[in-house]
């Protein structure tokens, strides 16, 4: 049989004609059915692929349109776009990696493709990579100023503790389109994160004048009117937020503010609504209520969390003259790492950004050895049947870490990480001239952040860590540093282990 002519495999351009106005038309599932069918009549067409993985990929159907672009650029290979296609849909479906090779791609086959050196740079974020990200966001503005590319550039900057730097690519954003309601946010938090709150107020408001549905300001505003202890207020903006834990936040609003029988109907309800108790600020609420009015704690995320803390002794830092320690004390020391104000702490420091994000090799390698700690852990209350351990993050991430460094007299309150899973610290150094042996030691129990109390007979516990110790617990616990008198530092690295992405929990800090 003589092989068909290339022309005699490729659909004619009345076939094609009804398929591109069902897609330009934004008919996308009948564009869909349509390219099936004539694919089956032409599998080698270029078109026929491109066209399905724009309808798929205008679908949500991120897999599918996957497959349908791979196949196009199996056909021709050296299409940029295409590349930038997959690239994108590979990021909704969090297979990072790749992303990153498609975005790599398209810019070796067309170097000034702006938007791709731009999605590259969120991939390499996802990924911790901020070094890199940050380059490529630089890279990308170099070729073409806009808004989302200071505003891109800023996250990053937050997430490395560039906090000034940050802000000024926010500011950049704004300029270039005043209206940009995420920019404004973003203004605000790291505004907050300088404790300067007068004016990251200003940027939420101005933010909620743009949208008043913003989820993010709304949550912030909540977040601050509850700091402010207007509680009445921050209910509001946090139910107009439905962001995350806007829940969990109006009812410690509701317990703060001893509207009891409020609280105890909304807790019931999301006792009897939810079938995972995987909320650890919500767990926190439930423990102290229970302990509070004599009832039993009918939330089981670690109905004893006490019995949940753990202390090991890491041997890459506990070991004489370890080389690892002495790097991350003088990257502590004197890495560029601005501070976060943090309104718990007194007479000492804390890091702003994600330590374990940063490119030095000694928080990387320390990243690594808490994960296995984590691991270890699980293994250590494996069997449990709290909702701590069945249900135990697949994924070891890190919502946050940040060092503090403490002088004399120096100590955090209590309170609770409400974003993370499994919270904990790493000691770099802690005071050894101290007359009472509770001298900076790290205590948890049920009670703290002024919460309101019936009675003082809330449980504590106390653990004594020395140089190289990790401690974890669970996040839903209440814990601060004892204040010490010697004049030597206590420099901890603290962290939150993050939850699976379907928790009902605030995923931002």
């Amino acid at each position: 049989m003589a092989k068909q002519p290339q022309s005699a495999m490729q659909p004619s351009q009345l076939e094609m004609q009804p398929i591109l106005m069902q897609l330009n038309s934004g008919k996308l599932a009948e564009a869909e059915s349509a390219a099936k069918k004539l694919a089956l009549r032409y599998p080698n067409a270029f078109i026929l692929h491109h066209v399905l993985g724009l309808a798929q990929d205008g679908l949500a159907k991120f897999g599918d349109a996957a497959v349908s672009y791979t196949k196009a650029l199996a056909i021709q290979p050296n299409t940029p776009d295409l590349y930038f296609n997959l690239g994108i849909v590979l990021t909704n479906l969090a297979r990072f990696a790749e992303a990153e090779k498609n975005y790599r791609k398209a810019i070796s086959l067309q170097a000034q493709f702006f938007e791709a050196h731009g999605n590259l740079g969120t991939v390499l974020q996802k990924q911790g990579k901020l070094e890199e990200a940050v380059a490529s966001y630089r890279k990308a503005l170099s070729i073409n100023e806009d808004p989302r590319g200071h505003f891109n550039l800023g996250t990053a900057l937050r997430d490395e503790g560039k906090l000034d730097e940050a802000i000024d690519h926010f500011m950049q954003a704004i300029q270039l389109f005043a209206n940009y309601a995420d920019a404004h946010n973003y203004l605000g938090e790291c505004l907050r994160d300088q404790g300067n709150m007068e004016e990251a107020i200003k940027s939420y408001l101005h933010t909620l004048q743009l949208n008043p549905n913003h989820a993010g300001a709304n949550y912030n505003m909540g977040e601050f009117l509850y700091l402010a202890k207007r509680f009445d207020e921050a209910v509001t903006y946090f139910e107009q937020s439905q962001l995350d834990d806007w829940q969990v936040r109006s009812l410690y609003c509701l317990y703060k503010a001893e509207r009891f029988d409020e609280f105890k109907t909304k807790l019931d309800e999301i006792v009897r609504t939810h079938s995972k108790h995987n909320a650890p600020f919500l767990a926190t609420l439930s423990a102290h209520y229970s302990t509070n009015f004599g009832v039993e704690d009918q939330y089981n995320f670690c109905k004893n969390g006490l019995d949940y803390v753990y202390q090991n002794s890491i041997q890459e830092l506990a070991s004489p003259n370890s080389t690892l320690l002495a790097e991350l004390l003088e990257n502590v020391s004197n890495a560029d790492i601005q501070e976060r104000k943090q309104g718990m702490l007194y007479n000492g420091t804390q890091s702003a950004g994600n330590l374990f994000k940063r490119p030095e090799p000694a928080f990387r390698k320390l990243a690594e050895l808490v994960k296995q700690e984590f691991i270890n852990y699980k293994n250590h209350y494996a069997g449990s049947s709290c909702e701590l351990i069945k249900y135990f993050p697949e994924t070891l991430e890190f919502t946050s870490s940040w060092y503090v460094k403490m002088r004399r007299g120096g100590f955090v309150d209590r309170h609770i990480h409400e974003v993370g899973w499994i919270s904990g610290a790493v000691y770099l150094a802690m005071p050894t001239d101290i007359k009472d042996p509770t001298e900076g030691c790290f205590e948890y129990g049920l009670h703290g952040d002024n919460y309101p109390q019936k009675h003082s007979d809330f449980p504590v516990g106390i653990a004594k860590p020395n140089v190289g110790d990790i401690v974890l617990f669970p996040s839903s616990l209440f814990h601060r540093t004892i204040p010490f008198n010697s004049n030597e530092e206590r420099i901890c690295i603290a962290f939150d282990l993050k939850p699976d992405g379907d928790i009902f929990i605030r995923s931002n800090y």
